[in-house]
């Protein structure tokens, strides 16, 4: 577990863990509304190199970003508004997983996880006011993931 002072120390988080992921990775992104899923997904696409602010996918449900805009093809996903699990078979995110990575906001929305080798982080308020990052992980993320 990691306390996170406020959404730039989120955001910095990010961009620690962004030279770390690479092709075939999934990262799930869970918390309440405002917990900050979206300012640590921006901080991984900041450390992939992307430059300018990146949309929140809340209504897209999938924003791909593909170099040379990132070092890495990934795609943006939030599952939010999605009210059945089955409705996201129709997002094809596998395809992504070819070339690139997922970052996923929402997790539970989507059911069961089909990626067991999934690098979990959760976001909850602190006490403090600031946020606790946990993570769960997986084998493969052994050795590289920056985050306790």
């Amino acid at each position: 577990m990691i306390l996170l002072a406020d959404a730039e120390a989120t955001h910095a988080a990010g961009v620690r863990l962004a030279p770390h992921l690479r092709e075939g990775d999934v990262i799930t992104l869970s918390g309440g509304l405002g917990a900050g899923k979206t300012s640590l997904a921006r901080g991984i696409l900041s450390g992939l190199g992307f430059t300018e602010e990146a949309p929140s996918p809340s209504f897209a449900l999938v924003i791909p970003y593909d170099s040379p805009l990132v070092r890495l093809p990934v795609w943006h996903v939030d599952l939010y508004r999605l009210e059945d699990p089955a409705e996201v078979q129709a997002l094809a995110l596998d395809d992504a997983l070819y070339d690139g990575a997922l970052i996923i906001e929402w997790p539970e929305h989507m059911g069961r996880n089909p990626w067991p080798e999934t690098l979990a982080l959760s976001i909850s308020p602190d006490a403090n006011g600031g946020r606790r990052l946990t993570a769960q992980v997986p084998p493969s993320w052994e050795g590289r993931c920056p985050l306790p």
